[in-house]
């Protein structure tokens, strides 16, 4: 297995279990968002909690290249520690939602800027 499919392989069970968690309140569906056509892959709620509609990523994962991109982590055990104790190494991994300047600082990946006009879907 080539290295890219083993880190889809492992984004994939990792979506998949964070995407097993229900939120404690309100209405919710969690849902797995798996794409591993354009490489990419979501947790989503969907629901209400009360009179308030959810719905948003809950974590956003692109493989871009040979690297993982973690566009949105909002979660409260990050998703970079779980890929990491599946076996990424922080070389493979980008943390896209700290902007360039920080991510040299983050000990992981720094990741090549997308070009402008980007056309990935």
């Amino acid at each position: 297995m080539d290295t890219v499919e083993h880190y889809r392989q492992i984004v994939r069970d990792v979506i998949r279990e964070y995407a097993s968690y229900k939120p404690s309140n309100g209405q919710i569906d969690t849902e797995a968002i798996v794409d591993p056509e354009r490489d990419h892959y979501e947790v989503m709620h969907v629901g209400w909690d009360g009179p308030r509609r959810i719905h948003g990523s809950v974590i956003h994962i692109d493989i871009i290249g040979d690297q993982i991109w973690i566009q949105y982590d909002g979660t409260n055990r990050p998703v970079a520690e779980e890929l990491v104790a599946a076996g990424i190494p922080k070389e493979s991994i980008v943390l896209a939602f700290h902007p360039p300047f920080v991510r040299p600082h983050t000990g992981f990946a720094t990741g090549a800027p997308e070009p402008a006009g980007s056309t990935r879907s």
